[in-house]
Parts: C-alpha cells; structure tokens; sequence
C-alpha cells in the first residue's frame, strides 16, 4: 500500500481540558481515496478535519501530511496549500466584499498572475452553475449560493485533496446533483463529511464512523 497522503497517530484532543472529543483515534486517507466520514454530532468529525491542516493541535499523537510529520505552524502552511477545507459554515471562509474577489484570494496568495487568477475564477464559477456571479456581494447571497461560493474557493487552490464538512448543506437538489457531477469527475482524494447518506453513497467509495473518540471502518 501506498504512503497516506493524511494520517493521524493515537491523537487525544479536548477543547479547554473538556471531556475528550478524539481519544486514541487513528486515522488515514490513501492517494485516490474518497472517504465517508459520518457520526452524530459532537462526535469530532469536523475536529477531525482541522487537526489534518493544523486549525487546531491535539493534546497527544502526531500528525502527518504528504509523507512529514507536521508539528508547528510552518509546517502547516504547506499541508493548507496542498490540502483544501471547505469549512462547515460559509460565512467562516467567505470575507471579501465580492464573490470574484473570494474566490480569487487563494491563487492570488499563491503568487499566480492575475490574468491566470481572472481565467480560475471564471473556469471555477462556470463549473459551479455561478456564471455572472463574480460582481456578485457576497453577504446577499442565499445559504446556498453562499455555499457554492465557498466551495469555489476551495477549488481554485488547485489543491491535491479536498476535506469536505458538510458540501450540500443548504443545497437544493439541482445543486446538489451538480456537485456531485463536480465531484465525481475531479482527481482528488477526499474525505467527505455529510449527514446525507444518499450524497455520501454518491460521492464516496467508503466509509468509516467515529465514535468514542476512534475512528471505526465501515465499508
């Protein structure tokens, strides 16, 4: 088997010295991968998700991303190049005042030419259903226009894997059977987080639940 692109190691993590959300939990994701990630809430999904990029640090264990152990700030900015979080609210990524602008922000950081960023932001929309979209205020979108804009950003970072927490909330089904076409034809390995098992049955190749603390395989 080949190196995980994402692994974690007997992580325990709590926040504030709490009852432990993650306890002894292992876990990873190989190269090609497109994994369910399910669990009632509180569980620690999405505190999952943010231990991969560094969003938060465990009390014990070590993380790994693209074949290093990632213990400091430094080491994550890499992992958040490489690796994409669509974050479970839209409103916690979305901060510009136009929507053109948001998705924008990533490969502009990235040092791209701005020609090259105008032609992602316009590549990027149009996969999305979001043409015409670009002057667009940000803040007056609906929930679920909100939340293909978030989603927009995360893919103009060209990233090598995507964490997705919650991708079709607030989606209709028009745009959610659209996400899933994006979906099914991107390269990417990804970790899916969603409380919509038809969505994950079509997205996903497997499955795996925390619970207690541990990741437990499925399927």
């Amino acid at each position: 088997m080949s190196e995980p692109l994402i692994r974690l190691r007997n992580i325990d993590f709590s926040y504030n010295g709490r009852q432990p959300v993650l306890a002894g939990c292992d876990f990873s994701l190989q190269p090609g991968q497109r994994l369910a990630l399910i669990g009632p809430n509180g569980s620690g999904k999405t505190t999952l998700l943010h231990l991969a990029v560094g969003l938060l640090r465990p009390n014990v264990g070590s993380i790994e991303a693209f074949g290093k152990v990632r213990r400091n700030e430094a080491d994550f900015h890499e992992v958040r190049r490489r690796a994409g979080l669509l974050f479970q609210e839209a409103d916690d990524q979305l901060f510009c005042p136009t929507v053109a602008e948001d998705v924008a922000f990533g490969p502009l950081n990235l040092g791209k030419h701005r020609d090259e960023v105008r032609r992602i932001v316009a590549r990027v929309l149009h996969a999305l259903g979001l043409e015409g979209y670009q002057q667009r205020i940000t803040y007056k979108l609906s929930g679920g226009e909100k939340r293909l804009v978030t989603l927009a950003t995360v893919l103009a970072m060209e990233p090598e894997v995507l964490l997705l927490d919650e991708p079709v909330s607030a989606l209709d089904d028009e745009a959610t059977g659209r996400l899933v076409e994006i979906l099914a034809g991107l390269p990417q390995a990804m970790i899916v987080v969603s409380h919509d098992r038809e969505f994950l049955q079509r997205t996903t190749g497997s499955t795996v639940r925390l619970h207690g603390g541990k990741v437990e395989r499925i399927c």
